[in-house]
């Protein structure tokens, strides 16, 4: 399978925060001819094979979408947001409703004829419904409080090697992920690769998932900002420049040293990414923190308009990505086993 066949079938399973479980299904069919497959009652992903030095990797299955809170006497239905969901991209939205099946509708809209002075500001949850055109006695037989609801699926080829479409945050990095698995599998070393729930409300699934493992060292594996117009050029890096190499207090300083290094000696395009503060926004963060303290790097996959049902990456970046962990793995072990 290529990297934009993959990223389709990732970017095609449905897995709001919390409901997870076709994105679920979708990545136990893949992994399962890498290694021993498992879940966990938070919805984690588990992939391991090998023995030895024990390496994680992670990336967050999960995307942004919307929960249903009612329906109204008319038949409309009221949302709210299920992660960080830009407030400004809701009014006109395509979405779907996943109830007893598949509702699609649309989030009701003003005209402008009709609109007043504050048109150009960003609409709040409660001044929105999604209309699927139905009574609220019919919407009940499908929809109830508490289903998820995503943003219209899209994918498509851009010029080159870019490809725009929703849940590439964090798709893209479980593609990366995936791809890895399969140039390690002779590596004399240990491997679980955790692919992680409810990273967007909170990092809840990398909190726990580590937990019992006996982990030596970490990667997490998720998206950063490419560079767009009206972005800041010191704030992003660029697409289709290579992976992103985070550096943090709150990272393993070493392992980013070592990332960069092997990038140089295996000419692997990378760019580094320099994070103040006391967190990088990443399951990074919460994975470092597990039991005695795990060490962790962050590698991001440059990305266009994120959070955004058009988001942007470049094939090459994943792919590039997956090389650089998988020569950064190999590198490790013959200096553990030297």
């Amino acid at each position: 399978m290529n990297t934009a066949d993959l990223l389709y079938k990732l970017t095609s399973a449905i897995g709001v925060s919390g409901a997870e479980d076709k994105i679920q299904n979708t990545l136990s069919e893949i992994l399962a001819e890498y290694g021993e497959v498992s879940t966990d009652s938070l919805g984690n992903v588990y992939c391991t094979f090998g023995e030895g030095y024990h390496f994680m990797l992670d990336a967050h299955i999960d995307e942004i979408g919307l929960i249903v809170r009612d329906i109204t006497d008319d038949g409309f239905i009221k949302i709210d947001k299920c992660g960080g969901v830009d407030n400004r991209m809701l009014l006109a939205s395509e979405v779907s409703i996943w109830g007893k099946e598949e509702v699609k509708g649309v989030i009701s809209t003003l005209p402008p004829h009709l609109q007043k002075d504050d048109q150009n500001k960003a609409p709040k949850f409660d001044e929105v419904a999604v209309d699927v055109g139905l009574t609220k006695a019919d919407a009940e037989k499908l929809i109830s409080p508490g289903d998820r609801v995503t943003f219209k699926r899209n994918f498509t080829h851009l010029l080159g090697t870019q490809i725009s479409s929703s849940v590439l945050d964090d798709r893209s990095g479980v593609a990366s992920i995936i791809l890895a698995l399969e140039m390690l599998k002779d590596v004399p070393c240990r491997i679980t690769a955790m692919l992680s729930s409810q990273e967007e409300v909170g990092g809840r699934g990398a909190a726990v998932g580590p937990f019992g493992k006996e982990v030596d060292e970490a990667i997490a594996i998720d998206v950063s900002f490419a560079y767009t117009p009206l972005c800041k050029k010191s704030d992003c890096g660029e697409i289709g420049k290579g992976p992103m190499i985070g550096f943090s207090p709150v990272l393993d300083r070493t392992m980013s040293e070592t990332l960069v290094k092997v990038a140089e000696e295996q000419n692997i395009p990378y760019q580094k990414e320099i994070m103040g503060g006391g967190s990088t926004g990443t399951n990074a963060d919460e994975i470092s923190l597990t039991e005695r303290g795990i060490r962790t790097a962050l590698i991001s996959i440059p990305e266009k308009y994120m959070h955004s049902p058009i988001e942007v990456v470049d094939t090459k970046d994943v792919e590039n990505t997956a090389k650089l962990i998988c020569e950064y793995i190999k590198k490790r072990v013959g200096e553990i086993d030297a």
